[in-house]
This record gives C-alpha cells, sequence and structure tokens, in this order.
C-alpha cells in the first residue's frame, strides 16, 4: 500500500551513529519544509548475512531497539524490509519503482556517498538521480561525519568496541552509551559470598566491549518507570575461578530480587583489563578499588549520553 509522500533515507542504520543522525537531519529538514513523513529504511537480516554469512557482522543493535533509537532521532516511522536471496537479484530500477515510489512514496531520498542498492550493489547515487529527474523526486548526499579524524561508521564502533574496549568514544559517535539487554539468572553465588552480589545477565548476540571491568548504568525493563542504577559490570572468562565466559553486574547500593528479570546495561567507561588474583582477598580488595573508580566516572558521565537507557 502506498504511502504518504515521504523523504527516505535507506540504509542499515546500525547503531543509529552521528552518520545516521545526519541523514535523518537531512531528510527531516525536507520533509518538515514540504509537510511530507520522515522514513527510515532498514533491511533484516543484515544484506552480509544472506549473501556472505561467513562475513556477516555482529551488530550493534537489534532491530526493535533500533526502531525506537530512529523514531527518537527523528523519524515519522521506519520501513523493515525482509531481506533474502530473492530480494538480493532486484535491479536497481526495481528497488526504485517497487520499494521508493511505490511502497514509500518517495518525494526525496537522503543517502550517504558510498550507498549502493539492487542485485550486486550495482545501483548508486547516480542510478537514483536518474529517477529521481525522471519522477520528480529529490536525492541528497550527506557526507560522512568525522570524529577524530576518521568517518563515523558501524564498522569503525565495532571495532573500537570488540577491540579497545573504548566506551568512551563509542559513546560520543552514537550519542547514547553503548548498550546490551539480558535476562537476569542464577549464577554461582561468588560475588555475594564475596560481598558484592552480582547480576549474570544471559545476553542477546550483539557486539558486547573488549572483556574487562565497566563502569556502568542500568534499568530494569520490567518495571515502568524504574530509576537508572549505578554499578560495575565484569566481561570475561572469570581467570581467578576458570569459571567460563560471563557478563556480571553489581549494582551500587541494590538490593533486591532481579531472578527473571530483563535489563538494559550501559557501558560508560572503562576500567581495566581482565585480570587473575592470587586469592578471594586479593580480588575482594581489586572489585573495592574498581567500584570506586566506577563511582567516581558516573559522577562525571554526561547525562544526555545515558538517557536512551
Amino acid at each position: 500500500m502506498r504511502r504518504t509522500h515521504s523523504v527516505v533515507t535507506p540504509g542499515n542504520h546500525d547503531g543509529v551513529h552521528l552518520g545516521h543522525r545526519a541523514l535523518i537531519d537531512a531528510a527531516k529538514q525536507t520533509a518538515d519544509a514540504e509537510g511530507w513523513q520522515t522514513l527510515a529504511m532498514c533491511f533484516e537480516p543484515h544484506p552480509t548475512a544472506v549473501l556472505v554469512p561467513e562475513r556477516a557482522p555482529v551488530l550493534l543493535t537489534e532491530m526493535r531497539r533500533r526502531v525506537e533509537l530512529l523514531k527518537g532521532a527523528g523519524c515519522d516511522d521506519v520501513v523493515v524490509l525482509p531481506f533474502d536471496s530473492e530480494f538480493s537479484k532486484m535491479t536497481p530500477d526495481r528497488f526504485v519503482e517497487r520499494v521508493l515510489l511505490e511502497a514509500c512514496g518517495a518525494k526525496g531520498v537522503v543517502v550517504g556517498p558510498d550507498f549502493h542498492f539492487g542485485h550486486k550493489r550495482s545501483g548508486n547515487i547516480h542510478t537514483l538521480q536518474r529517477w529521481g529527474a525522471r519522477e520528480g523526486f529529490t536525492v541528497e548526499l550527506v557526507q560522512p561525519v568525522m570524529y577524530g579524524g576518521q568517518a563515523v561508521s558501524s564498522t569503525r564502533l565495532r571495532h573500537i568496541l570488540g577491540e579497545d574496549g573504548n566506551v568512551e568514544d563509542a559513546a560520543r559517535m552514537m550519542t547514547r552509551v553503548h548498550e546490551t539487554t539480558g535476562l537476569v539468572t542464577r549464577g554461582d553465588q561468588r560475588g555475594r559470598q564475596l560481598g558484592f552480589p552480582t547480576a549474570n545477565l544471559a545476553v542477546e548476540p550483539l557486539q558486547l566491549p573488549k572483556d574487562g571491568v565497566y563502569a556502568v548504568v542500568a534499568r530494569i525493563l520490567d518495571e515502568p518507570g524504574a530509576a537508572l542504577l549505578h554499578g560495575v559490570a565484569n566481561l570475561g572468562n572469570r581467570p581467578t575461578f576458570e569459571a567460563g565466559h560471563s557478563i556480571e553486574v553489581h549494582l551500587l547500593g541494590f538490593e533486591g530480587d532481579l531472578y527473571g528479570k530483563r535489563m538494559r546495561v550501559g557501558f560508560v567507561a572503562r576500567i581495566r583489563g581482565e585480570a587473575k588474583f592470587d586469592g578471594l582477598d586479593a580480588l575482594r580488595q581489586q572489585i573495592d578499588r574498581d567500584c570506586d573508580q566506577a563511582k567516581n566516572a558516573l559522577q562525571q558521565m554526561d547525562p544526555e549520553l545515558v538517557r536512551w537507557i
């Protein structure tokens, strides 16, 4: 069914970072001036997962959350197109006709310079411009947003999170702290024995920061209006106990039963890497220092970066 007129920005929009927000801002400026919709378009699963599965990226955001963030960034609606082998064979011309014009009612299209579409990525901005001249829609090219001398991209974010654990720069590039969501499950109770009870998270298969200890914020999603909590998270293999990989969150000053509840955790600052300790006393002392460092980092955080948790 044809939609009302819209300005469309198509792409994967994984992470909804500064580059994606620049596209949305440009689309919204035109759409608002004309009384049209600002429309983001995404593909699920990620096209690479269908075309070259062994090269499929670990995603920064699952689709339901991505839609929330895109709407929060200014989109009136988000179209999620199922991507499969048949869809991948669609020619660029057919994509413009069927998807942009018929399904989206596009009167404007906003893309970055590396946008390609259609079978074997054979369509590009010149294809769009040719169709725009024929069908009466505008095509706007938005240049990449730079941060630290390099373009902001989902690929760059995956690298600095997974390889460096640099959650601080990632937050600035996404205008929000990187997050993960999971179900609190019963662990081995070692944290409680140490005097630092932890919530063990069974998380979604998304990009996590490099193993280590982080200052975090958290929110219990099963409780509408729940307060933002502060804490310390440990990601890794717990080498002191050789206990296997886990994500454990100690919530500062929190008392209560979290088992079976869903919790979203945002990574504010990296405190240290993983380490093995000679006994429980040494580990307990280090956790105490970790909590102090986390408190300091959380006191200095920008409230705007945690408002989406």
